[in-house]
């Protein structure tokens, strides 16, 4: 058997390491911690700021022309896309097309109000076009593009929607209009002597003709 020396030589072995107090302890505190933690008020999740109409709108139309370019066979990436494919994109959003564009046999051709129906095909308007690249042009540079080799703002572009512009607008006998710039203020200044010799500017407002 073991002397009660001996066992008061382990018992004070055991506690003198301070082992298992070392080791109960970070056990009590966590414990501790995580009871205090659930008393604790839980903070309110940051609400997400609401995009606007615009931006929403740009979001989905950057994520339909992203779905197309993955559909192509073989797909293709954003790096790889040029004109010839926004020129692709923007002819197969017309089978979406809600605007009916007369052909030249048609009876109806240059006729803004025809009075009958027509097997006439049904086209994206050019204003909704027009829109749209304006948004993808943005939102191209805004996800990591060079506005260098942005292709939405290629002159071919242009070319293809002023195309479209003139013979909706023939087709539909419907001319299109150039809205007006607004007039800018010019600013003039002109200089007065004072009496006391110091100099004055008076400033004037001028509109542009």
């Amino acid at each position: 058997m073991m002397s009660s020396e001996k066992i008061r030589e382990v018992g004070e072995g055991s506690s003198s390491s301070g082992g298992a107090i070392n080791t109960i302890a970070p056990l009590l505190s966590n414990h501790q911690r995580q009871s205090s933690s659930l008393l604790a008020p839980t903070p309110a999740p940051a609400s997400t700021p609401q995009l606007s109409r615009y931006e929403s709108q740009k979001r989905r139309d950057w994520n339909t022309f992203g779905q197309y370019l993955k559909n192509q066979r073989p797909p293709v990436s954003l790096p790889q896309c040029n004109y010839n494919h926004v020129l692709d994109f923007l002819r197969y959003l017309d089978q979406f097309g809600k605007t009916k564009v007369h052909l030249h046999g048609c009876l109806f051709f240059g006729q803004p109000e025809p009075p009958g129906p027509c097997t006439c095909p049904l086209r994206q308007a050019w204003g909704s076009l027009d829109a749209l690249i304006g948004r993808l042009r943005a939102a191209y540079e805004e996800n990591g593009g060079l506005q260098e080799t942005n292709p939405f703002a290629s002159g071919a572009i242009r070319v293809y929607l002023r195309e479209v512009r003139d013979s909706q607008a023939k087709a539909r006998g419907i001319p299109y209009k150039k809205k007006k710039k607004k007039k800018r203020p010019n600013l003039e200044i002109k200089a007065s002597n004072n009496n006391d010799g110091a100099t004055s500017a008076n400033f004037q407002l001028q509109s542009t003709t």
